[in-house]
């Protein structure tokens, strides 16, 4: 019974603490999830083009980076991600450039520690996103961003 009630605790300060690092706990992944629809999510993502920049917004009037790729994913997948853009970083799986599709997250900065952006891979070497000129569609190698990784939210059609 002590045993038990050491593991609770133990693992509750474990979740407390990556929580307050910016980390998430990866659940096991459902084979039967339902597929994201790109078309839903680029939709949304549309249709916030134009939008101003501001730091720690959410949507739907203004957004940061992280707070529009949350926003997009809730609104057009029902799905929920982490609210950083390095919190998204540590939690799906990377893919190389090679093979990123649309619908997939593009992330910058320093290095895989020090995710600064994040935007919407949308295909042909673009993402929306949301910088200091609101949300807009640009190259995902411009020369004023370091790529860092690419990740994969879930399986998108």
């Amino acid at each position: 019974m002590k045993t038990t009630f050491t593991n609770i605790i133990l693992t509750l300060l474990a979740t407390v603490a990556f929580a307050v690092a910016g980390f998430e706990i990866m659940q096991p992944t459902d084979a039967n999830a339902a597929t994201i629809s790109y078309s839903k999510i680029h939709k949304v993502a549309k249709a916030q083009l134009g939008k101003p920049y501001g730091w720690g917004s959410t949507g739907p009037s203004s957004f940061d980076c992280s707070g529009f790729t949350s926003y997009v994913y809730k609104k057009g997948a029902s799905k929920r991600i982490p609210r950083t853009a390095q919190a998204q970083y540590n939690k799906y799986k990377h893919v190389s450039y090679k093979n990123i599709k649309k619908g997939d997250l593009v992330f910058f900065g320093g290095s895989k520690h020090s995710i600064s952006h994040v935007g919407l891979y949308v295909g042909n070497g673009r993402m929306i996103d949301s910088q200091n000129r609101g949300v807009v569609t640009e190259a995902v190698h411009a020369p004023w961003w370091h790529a860092v990784g690419y990740a994969r939210v879930g399986s998108v059609k």
